[in-house]
């Protein structure tokens, strides 16, 4: 039996229920669980069951409005409550390494476009081929939107480019599967990041010193959570979600009457909803509420947090990679060119694994995955993710354009 796409109070129940198996599984003294768990991160199950899911057909999301609820309150909660105690002269002082990763992780994006056409362009030209509205890099210059900024900019790069909008469906297909495909590697990273940096012979001392910061801060003002405490957590997150909606709502207004700014990322909703949410929970952190984190904050942040990564899986369905085999096979290729130019520089300049996770995140995931990655490493990261986002926005349209004309210099004619 497949559970209707329109029946989102019982999706939602199940990841849900996904969610409290999965934990309540991980939190077992049985000896398979303990050495299942220490194979397989429990942030992975909560990504990876949900995408079986779907890809089996046991449960429907096609159609679902889950992903917009995640989006428009769960994220904006979860970012307000995890930098509610943050300590932003801490995350500031993580260093250059990120923005290296970062702008590794963009030219990777930039240069692996170009690189995979050409080299598919030896094995079937006609899969990279193409004249006018159907020329194929037309519609690749949509995934460097995607993949370097996110929603708006890959919406940008369609209506830039013209791409025929009938074979437009295949592009959203391979821009989903590889980049939650590479997500699930990052996650997995995020559960065993240890291994890895010892690899990358990474210096992690600044990242170190401010989770022994903040866990010295939690458990110093640490206490028994009572209802108020609860409630005055949820007006703060609730409140400062809706507050985060008036002000995208309103400056999204005011960008409207200026046509110059109309095609920018100004005038993309959810971009004002994550730097005010983001903002906001700053902002708190240097109030008295910065208390409500020894009654849980960041806590019930990650329950959000876990909740987006249980919704965000049910966007991947690995049966659409037998689906135009080679194009899919473009966007691989292209997302390898990303990840061994990040861990080459990672390599040389020593940096962590969190670096290139985040870095990579910012650009192909944007806001909403970032984040999500930062905190599967620690409750406490998750605005570096979130800041990084912010400038993968910015830099998105122009680095696709880049993008978009040196794949038209190698693809086919």
């Amino acid at each position: 039996m497949t559970i209707p796409s329109h029946s989102d109070a019982i999706l939602f129940g199940i990841l849900a229920t996904i969610l409290g198996i999965v934990f309540y599984t991980a939190s077992s003294e049985h000896r398979f669980w303990r050495k299942f768990y220490r194979v397989v991160p429990v942030v992975l199950m909560c990504y990876l069951l949900p995408s079986l899911l779907n890809t089996f057909g046991i449960v429907s999301f096609a159609g679902s409005n889950l992903w917009g609820m995640a989006k428009d309150y769960f994220l904006p909660a979860s970012l307000i409550l995890m930098t509610l105690s943050i300590d932003l002269k801490g995350v500031l002082g993580l260093g250059n390494k990120a923005l290296a990763m970062f702008f590794t992780a963009t030219v990777g994006i930039v240069l692996g476009g170009p690189v995979a056409v050409y080299i598919m362009s030896l094995i079937d030209p006609g899969t990279v081929g193409g004249a006018g509205s159907d020329a194929v890099w037309r519609g690749l210059s949509t995934l460097a939107g995607s993949w370097i900024g996110g929603g708006a900019n890959q919406t940008a790069m369609l209506e830039l480019y013209g791409f025929n909008p009938e074979k437009y469906a295949i592009m959203v297909a391979v821009d989903i599967i590889v980049a939650n495909l590479w997500m699930a590697c990052l996650l997995y990273g995020a559960g065993k990041p240890e291994r890895i940096d010892r690899w990358l012979r990474a210096d992690t001392s600044a990242i170190e010193s401010l989770q022994r910061k903040m866990s010295d801060y939690s458990r110093s003002i640490e206490r028994k959570t009572n209802l108020a405490d609860l409630m005055m957590m949820t007006a703060v997150a609730f409140g400062g979600v809706g507050l985060s909606h008036l002000v995208a709502q309103s400056a999204t207004q005011a960008v409207a009457h200026s046509a110059s700014l109309q095609a920018s990322i100004l005038a993309n909703n959810f971009f004002w909803v994550v730097v005010t949410s983001t903002s906001l929970g700053l902002t708190l952190s240097f109030t008295r509420l910065r208390q409500l984190e020894g009654a849980g904050a960041s806590k019930l942040g990650s329950v959000f947090i876990f909740l987006l990564i249980a919704i965000v899986g049910t966007k991947m369905d690995l049966s659409q990679l037998s689906e135009n085999t080679y194009l899919m096979f473009v966007g691989i290729l292209w997302m390898l060119f990303h990840i061994g130019l990040l861990v080459i520089v990672a390599k040389l300049i020593r940096a962590p694994f969190f670096f290139l996770a985040v870095g990579s995140k910012a650009n192909v995931g944007g806001a909403a995955s970032a984040p999500i990655v930062a905190a599967a490493f620690h409750p406490t990261l998750a605005p570096v993710g979130v800041l990084l986002a912010v400038l993968g926005y910015a830099l998105g349209t122009y680095g696709a354009i880049i993008c978009a004309q040196l794949m038209q210099l190698v693809a086919p004619p």
